[in-house]
């Protein structure tokens, strides 16, 4: 009697938000069937190439010929990930009357979607809690320098010849400090060997930097992007460029990226049998149709994924002899496509 009342309750808010489906004061249940959307997700690197402003005396002055000749960015897509989400179609509603020999024991979802004709409730339990971690006693935070100081030389200096040619020098003392520490040949070396390591990669960290003033320097991160497509629409064109990365329409250099899908609509086949059929229950189901989508660019296919899609489909009547009977069937059906996953009973 409480389910009943739940699941009666749960429909009259479903009513209440779309009233229009029903009369008033009209004894109903109401639930709607899925619409499948496509998810696409893009996963592309973005490289940002920096030109060091001495990069015209790296061979000279360092002896290195590979540096970055100029500024620029780099977008390259990597992969796509085709998956679907699930939303309400409105459109489609399905309204449920009290009659006899057809008890109401209807599951909705708080989507308003079918899940299940005399499926016990299920408990939701909330999600436990992941213990705060303990902070570290006795660590300390060693402080990193991101950028190494210039020397007075390379702060006097007049022309940018004389400042790379004091940075250079530089570089070139930070290198044998390093020697020198390695070899064991300084008056007061560090205490220990964590303490050692700490000023060697202090040592590395300012002379890559230095060094990047000259060979200019890389960096390199990851972007996501995604895109909402209804399959119906058949095809979604998005534009990519090696510069900006996703685009519009009017950028020139944008390559076209091209999202095509091919529909499989279901239809019922019209029988030619005179044979009487049985009769049919107010409860129907979702036999969807499918879609094939390809996603391309430059005509090669960056993804392809076949699956169900909810809205291509036709509504299926169950017949009244499955629920007569002492016996009732547990009747599941999918929250996405809106079939049925099984009947039992």
């Amino acid at each position: 009697m409480k389910k009943m009342f739940l699941l009666l309750l749960g429909a009259m808010m479903v009513c209440a938000v779309h009233a229009q489906v029903v009369e008033k004061d009209e004894a109903a249940l109401v639930y709607y069937t899925p619409k499948t959307v496509v998810s696409v997700d893009f996963t592309y690197t973005v490289e940002t190439q920096e030109r060091g402003i001495y990069a015209d005396y790296a061979e000279a002055m360092l002896g290195i010929s590979e540096v970055i000749t100029e500024t620029q960015t780099i977008c390259t897509i990597k992969e796509a990930r085709i998956g679907t989400l699930t939303e309400t179609d409105y459109s489609r509603p399905h309204k449920i009357v009290a009659e006899p020999g057809f008890p109401m024991l209807i599951s909705i979802n708080e989507k308003g979607l079918l899940t299940g004709y005399n499926v016990p409730p299920v408990q939701k339990s909330a999600p436990a809690k992941k213990p705060a971690a303990a902070p570290e006693k006795g660590s300390k935070t060693v402080p990193v320098t991101k950028a190494a100081p210039f020397t007075e030389d390379v702060l006097k200096a007049s022309t940018p010849l004389a400042q790379a040619h004091a940075v250079a020098q530089q570089i070139f003392h930070l290198r044998e400090t390093r020697m020198y520490l390695l070899n064991g040949e300084v008056e007061h070396a560090p205490a220990d060997g964590q303490a050692m390591k700490q000023v060697l990669d202090e040592l590395a960290n300012q002379e890559r930097h230095l060094t990047q003033l000259f060979t200019g320097k890389k960096s390199l991160r990851t972007e996501h992007k995604t895109v909402r497509m209804y399959p119906e629409a058949k095809q979604q064109i998005l534009y990519f460029s090696r510069e900006n990365g996703f685009t519009d329409a009017d950028n020139v250099e944008a390559d076209a990226i091209v999202l095509n899908a091919t529909l499989q609509v279901q239809k019922l086949a019209v029988s030619s049998s005179k044979k009487k059929n049985a009769a049919l229950s107010q409860l129907v189901y979702n036999l969807p149709g499918s879609a094939t989508l390809d996603v391309m660019i430059k005509g090669n296919v960056l993804a392809s994924r076949t699956f169900p899609v909810a809205q291509l489909g036709v509504d299926v009547p169950l017949a009244k002899d499955l629920f007569s009977g002492k016996e009732l069937p547990i009747i599941v059906f999918s929250e996405k496509t809106g079939n049925i996953i099984s009947i039992s009973k």
